[in-house]
């Protein structure tokens, strides 16, 4: 059952839904909600189930889940058809959406994102150590998943969006990806695609991007150099460049 999650909106337009990362909540779209804004589309931001302010039900959940939450979204907002940017989880829920509710996509940006992570094991692994020791005993580790030892931008905000997030919303989410495969749907989606990678990922790395552009006909692969799992963070000028390139020639 879907979940009437929380949500912000800026600008006037053609509406893109931006989704974001496990761990994450709305803010690490800041600079792109900013941009899209202002190039004349309504930028809609919202935080995943478990995540941010949006509610957190009983898990286990499953990427279906993710993905008819941001149906019910639509259909809150009175919103037939929008763009979709996803990060990693919400790149996921895209490719979901992408496969099981075609009518309501205008396009596919899947940004440092898997159609299938493995093993399961590391994502059991995960959730025992955060029941052990919460969000604080994988936020180092997370944080280096997240960006590059380069990156010269605020750590500490990024590192309290992780530790921030409900314990149990983590845990729930966890399990899904455990049991995420996507693969099979990738030939189903017919929506104008863009794939984005980081060119220094090692939590979605290039190949995994390359399988999804492969797996999905007419689909475009761009790799963003000097940027980890949070590339659109880390990277910001490039992604929004990409992002919007990307959604000015999806328009209809």
């Amino acid at each position: 059952m879907s979940v009437a999650v929380h949500y912000e909106t800026q600008g006037d337009g053609v509406p893109v839904v931006f989704s974001g990362s496990v761990g994450s909540s709305l803010r690490m779209w800041d600079e792109q909600v900013r941009e899209v804004a202002a190039a004349g589309y309504q930028a809609i931001a919202y935080d995943h189930r478990g995540h941010g302010a949006s509610p957190v039900p009983p898990g286990p959940y499953a990427i279906a889940d993710f993905g008819e939450d941001v149906v019910a979204l639509l259909d809150e907002l009175g919103i037939e058809r929008a763009h979709l940017v996803g990060l990693s989880l919400g790149g996921m829920a895209g490719m979901w959406l992408g496969a099981h509710a075609p009518d309501r996509i205008r396009s596919l940006t899947l940004c440092c994102t898997s159609a299938e992570l493995g093993p399961p094991s590391m994502w059991a692994d995960r959730a025992n150590t955060v029941r052990a020791g919460g969000l604080e005993a994988i936020a180092d580790g997370g944080l280096a998943r997240w960006v590059t030892p380069s990156f010269a931008g605020d750590r500490r905000a990024l590192r309290t969006m992780l530790v921030s997030t409900p314990q149990d919303g983590y845990l729930a989410a966890c399990q899904a990806l455990e049991r995420m495969d996507l693969v099979g749907d990738l030939p189903k989606i017919t929506a104008p695609t863009l794939v984005i990678a980081g060119g220094e990922d090692v939590a979605t790395p290039v190949e995994h991007a390359r399988r999804i552009a492969d797996g999905i006909t007419g689909a475009r692969l761009e790799i963003v150099e000097g940027a980890a799992h949070l590339g659109n963070v880390e990277r910001p000028e490039a992604f929004t460049r990409l992002i919007l390139d990307h959604l000015k020639g999806s328009d209809d």
